[in-house]
């Protein structure tokens, strides 16, 4: 049972406990890529433009799209007036301009185009104009994106770490209790966005987000109306949910998909033979039904995107689920292989990682490979994945994203750093493309290399499991849950 030093429950009038997976290792959604930070920040930390339930990318503290030149190079950006941040100061141009500085300072997917932006400048108090040395689609969806974030703080505390965030949300960080809890409440000052980005409604007056690392100690404070929402839910817990009177389960399908993540930097896998065997030892059908239990939950699908999306492609998909030990160890022996232990770096928070880990481990012994399991908590993987000396596979996943450019693993500049220059060249190709069609062709051209040069591995895809309390109104479903609009039935 986790002990709140906030007083209060659940079901208290105003207020909400949601249960996450983790403690966010930060408040500063410029340096994290993780969910649960994103989870959380979304809710005081905004960006210029963000996603309609369509996936469209559409205003929020701009004040409408951008006039863009007929090259595709100069992005002019109307700012809201009137935007307070909770400090009590107006947003203004130079807090925009010097945010987007340090985004592509600090920022992984903002270091990953930095070389592409000519300039940023304040063109107006209310107004700001991006200059790009060549055209890049995506760029929107960047600024859209509430993971790895080009957030707007007060240029007044811009440095290279922020340890108290300032931002423009409707709710701002109250208090944090590490490994306890973080507390939001209410900002009065709250003005609403466009009706594109859709009304944000401060209805509680606070929420907790509650880490609690355990899946089925989230599920039974779910069913003990202890939280009025908990994420990441085993797939087992389904029919318990979906029966009890307290509780109903969320399903998001198709949600994602599974990845192994592979070390291009240093160590075994660098050599591509080596990745080839990881590839083609793996049995991908048995590990998905190991994590998921259930067909209903999970689908053993090559393509990066699944079927009915723009993206959706077989291009290489003739690699995936090989599930051919006997190939492997050939490939074994083509890169002379020596023992040296495959690290597979996994945690248990979510579980679903660790049992597709467990199982990948039986077929890569049995392909010859000696496999070293670490298994740690998930803010430990966090930073250790960031150390390329520490693993050569890493375990996670994602959603499915609006825009492939937002899947970092395919740039250079991201941890895993996969620089091969084929692939650079196509990557490169697709981002500064606008025809739709012809950024399709491209994209089954990024797919196909993607499983050539073993870039990454993708497992499958997968449903995810939500739960909220039946007298919770407001919330969806969502890769990243939002409370804005949340409210309780008595």
């Amino acid at each position: 049972m986790i002990a709140l030093s906030v007083a209060g429950s659940a079901s208290a009038e105003g207020t909400i406990d949601v249960a996450i997976i983790g403690d966010p290792d930060t408040f500063d959604p410029m340096v994290s890529t993780k969910d649960v930070v994103s989870i959380v920040t979304q809710h005081f930390m905004e960006t210029l433009y963000t996603f309609d339930k369509g996936g469209n990318v559409v205003p929020l503290l701009a004040a409408d799209m951008p006039a863009i030149s007929e090259d595709g190079l100069v992005y002019t950006i109307p700012l809201r007036e009137g935007v307070s941040f909770h400090d009590g100061s107006s947003m203004d141009s130079a807090d925009v301009q010097a945010s987007l500085e340090r985004w592509m300072k600090v920022a992984s997917r903002g270091m990953g185009i930095a070389d592409k932006i000519e300039s940023i400048k304040a063109s107006g108090p209310a107004e700001i104009t991006m200059t790009l040395n060549a055209p890049y689609a995506p760029l929107l969806a960047l600024l859209a994106f509430s993971n790895s974030a080009a957030v707007v703080y007060p240029e007044e505390i811009l440095a290279d770490q922020i340890e108290t965030p300032v931002g423009t949300g409707p709710y701002k960080l109250a208090a944090h209790e590490p490994d306890q809890y973080v507390q939001l409440t209410r900002f009065d000052g709250y003005t609403q966005p466009g009706a594109a980005a859709g009304e944000r409604k401060q209805t509680l007056d606070e929420i907790r987000f509650v880490p609690v690392p355990d899946t089925n100690t989230r599920v039974e404070g779910l069913l003990s109306g202890q939280f009025a929402f908990a994420d990441s839910l085993s797939t087992e817990a389904y029919d318990r949910i979906e029966s009890s009177e307290v509780a109903e389960p969320l399903l998001l399908e198709p949600f994602g998909w599974p990845i192994f993540a592979v070390n291009h930097k240093q160590g075994l896998m660098t050599d591509l033979n080596i990745r080839r065997a990881v590839q083609a030892a793996l049995p991908l059908d048995d590990m998905l039904f190991a994590a998921f239990g259930d067909e209903k939950f999970f689908q053993t699908d090559g393509a990066l995107y699944p079927e009915g999306w723009t993206w959706n492609t077989g291009e290489g998909t003739d690699l995936y689920n090989v599930n051919d030990q006997a190939r492997a160890g050939e490939y074994l022996t083509e890169a002379g292989y020596d023992g040296q232990p495959l690290r597979i770096l996994t945690s248990r928070q979510y579980e679903f990682h660790y049992q597709m880990a467990e199982v990948a481990r039986m077929a890569l012994e049995m392909a010859g490979f000696t496999v070293q399991m670490d298994v740690v908590d998930w803010a430990t993987l966090a930073q250790n994945r960031d150390n390329p000396e520490l693993w050569d596979v890493y375990i996670t996943h994602s959603p499915f994203l609006p825009e492939p450019s937002l899947t970092s693993s395919f740039f250079a500049t991201a941890r895993e750093g996969w620089n091969n220059p084929e692939k650079n060249a196509i990557l490169d190709r697709f981002t500064a493309e606008t025809d739709p069609e012809a950024r399709r062709e491209i994209y089954a051209e990024l797919q196909k290399i993607t499983y050539e040069d073993v870039g990454l591995i993708k497992i499958g895809n997968f449903n995810s499991l939500q739960g909220k309390a039946r007298k919770l109104e407001g919330v969806e479903a969502s890769a990243w849950p939002a409370f804005w609009n949340a409210s309780i039935t008595q």
